[in-house]
């Protein structure tokens, strides 16, 4: 709500109302789980500092099964104009997209073995890239890269390389009759459907400060909304989301410390950051040009 000139989340007790306020001018996206609303006034004031809001269910998860998170966009801010339109200029270009896609491919590998060779707590944990099955793995996925020559190449090899990382992490922390299923309800598919979506809104967070459309997809269906949210997504939940969605499974942790871990990583391992690099990088033209952000 807004209030006194600030926007405000409140919460209503029996005896006393709480307050909490929320600096819109440092934030970027706000999202609104199960139980909460907005007022108009609010809105008007989020819009105005250009923050990104997002309505979903608890803990991060969808209201709507099947369905990505709805966000309700600023129509009164200035974002960067050169961004877009280098995105668009490539994705017209179908040999260019599947180069991208690619390169999003490689970037995805680098970055988890940066971030396992860096944690020192997922060492504790033994997750090591260099372990001889994750190796493997990560090295016929590049290959496998380098040898597509369509985007549905890659669907299948990434899905490949996914499968094995869960059978890893599986047999790491011990769990019992693991299947993927998102509507499972177990603690590991709960943790990875919650760890996915908090890097979702990290990808929409990125795309929207860079005014990219979230339907220009380089990987995921183009009939699909929001489908490059999810593209961005893939760099980073593997290397982070992935494990500890399994550690804290094993812990049997809550999900309200499995969201702080995730947050927690994310900053750690500067989530946001590569995302935008990746972004800002290939939207200029920079890759192929060689040249320095």
């Amino acid at each position: 709500m807004q209030k006194d000139g600030r926007v405000l989340y409140l919460t209503e007790g029996k005896n006393e109302n709480q307050y909490w306020n929320i600096p819109i001018a440092n934030t970027t996206v706000i999202l609104l789980g199960t139980g909460t609303s907005v007022t108009q006034a609010a809105m008007r004031m989020l819009a105005s500092a250009g923050v990104l809001v997002g309505f979903c269910g608890g803990g991060a998860t969808p209201l709507f099964s099947g369905s990505e998170v709805e966000w309700l966009t600023s129509q009164s801010e200035y974002r960067p104009t050169e961004y877009a339109q280098g995105w668009l200029s490539l994705w017209f270009q179908e040999e260019k997209r599947l180069d991208v896609a690619k390169a999003f491919q490689e970037a995805r590998i680098g970055y988890l073995k940066r971030v396992w060779n860096r944690d020192k707590e997922l060492k504790n944990e033994n997750f090591y890239c260099d372990d001889q099955v994750v190796e493997k793995a990560l090295t016929v996925f590049a290959n496998k890269i380098v040898i597509a020559q369509k985007v549905g190449d890659l669907l299948s090899c990434e899905a490949q390389l996914v499968k094995q990382l869960y059978k890893y992490s599986v047999n790491i922390v011990k769990i019992a009759n693991f299947s993927r299923e998102c509507d499972s309800g177990d603690l590991a598919n709960n943790f990875l459907n919650h760890g996915n979506y908090l890097a979702y809104g990290l990808a929409a967070t990125a795309l929207w400060v860079l005014g990219i459309p979230h339907g220009f997809a380089v990987m995921h269906g183009k009939t699909r909304r929001g489908a490059l949210v999810f593209d961005v997504a893939d760099l980073i939940k593997d290397a982070i989301v992935l494990p500890w969605a399994f550690i804290c499974a094993k812990d049997k942790t809550s999900e309200q410390e499995f969201r702080q871990v995730c947050l927690q990583k994310f900053t750690e391992h500067k989530a946001l950051d590569f995302m935008f690099e990746e972004l800002k990088k290939h939207s200029l033209g920079k890759v192929a040009a060689g040249e320095e952000l």
